[in-house]
């Protein structure tokens, strides 16, 4: 018996809830990850988990051990990822939090060039719009765009996101005319619900920033849901350049106000100063710099 794969089915079945879960996540049948299970527990000669058809609960004995048992699997990796700094080879998971917009439409494409480049490393990445927790969550590396606040991340700054002012040719058909940023007051705005833009969008113009505060009656915090909703002629968009440029180019999106730029947003890769800085962490810092460095 693998006494340490045995010892990962136990902790992530503690931490998940259930052995089917870690079986899921460790990808195993549930069937090996249970006969893993039962050959630990008979090899220990103690019961580390009391199961039933409807829940499972830690024994005595099995709190102890998954406490120790954790740790020793936290030694083990931290012994591992040692080795392969040693050996200067990028390998291992990489895990990687990125804003849905920004992952989908700017990184993921340049993803399957970091993979052929670096053979041995495997990418797990989450698309989301919250502000995740690096060291909670797992997370190796994350993107984030806007202004940072304090933090005990480190921080490399990238080339901000640019956004572009849009909207369909049926709706600007039947819009009243958009000669100036504040002219947005009197059309229908698609809301971006996650960050500042919710409530006003603000441009550099002739006259110097000019913010202005905007309603609609459409928000959400997807961009994409909000470029579908520009496409069918609900009202104005402004949003990343890398989520409309392929509808303004079709036609099915029309930039506006060309002399009135709108500010872009910063965008920074994060890491935490703790965590060793891996082969395979600094070929995707790297990597990240040299596709999307500030210059």
């Amino acid at each position: 018996m693998d006494r340490l794969a045995s010892m990962q089915v136990f902790i992530k079945a503690v931490e998940t809830g259930s052995i089917s879960a870690a079986a899921e996540l460790l990808n195993l049948s549930s069937q090996l990850a249970g006969k893993q299970l039962r050959a630990l527990e008979d090899g220990l000669g103690i019961k580390l988990l009391n199961r039933t058809t409807r829940r499972q609960s830690l024994t005595d004995s099995g709190r102890i051990f998954y406490e120790h048992a954790k740790n020793i699997l936290a030694e083990m990796e931290a012994a591992e990822a040692l080795i392969a700094e040693t050996r200067s080879i990028p390998r291992g998971r990489l895990r990687i939090s990125a804003p849905i917009t920004f992952g989908s439409h700017a990184l993921a494409p340049e993803l399957p060039e970091y993979l052929k480049q670096h053979p041995e490393v495997s990418l797990d990445l989450s698309l989301t719009n919250r502000t995740v927790d690096l060291v909670e969550e797992g997370f190796d590396v994350a993107f984030r765009t806007g202004e940072l606040p304090d933090s005990r991340l480190l921080a490399r700054g990238l080339s901000p996101l640019r956004l572009v002012l849009c909207a369909a040719p049926a709706y600007l058909k039947s819009a009243e005319k958009l000669n100036r940023p504040e002219d947005l007051q009197r059309h229908e705005c698609l809301v971006f619900s996650h960050t500042s833009l919710r409530t006003q969008w603000s441009f550099e113009g002739p006259h110097g920033l000019v913010s202005v505060p905007i309603t609609g009656r459409f928000s959400t915090d997807s961009g994409e849901a909000l470029r579908a909703a520009a496409v069918a002629g609900m009202g104005v968009l402004l949003q990343p350049h890398e989520l409309v440029v392929r509808e303004i180019e079709a036609g099915r999106l029309v930039r506006l106000l060309p002399d009135y730029e709108p500010p872009a947003r910063p965008l920074h890769a994060l890491y935490a100063p703790d965590r060793r800085m891996t082969p395979k962490l600094r070929s995707f810092i790297d990597f990240a710099l040299k596709k999307f460095g500030a210059g």
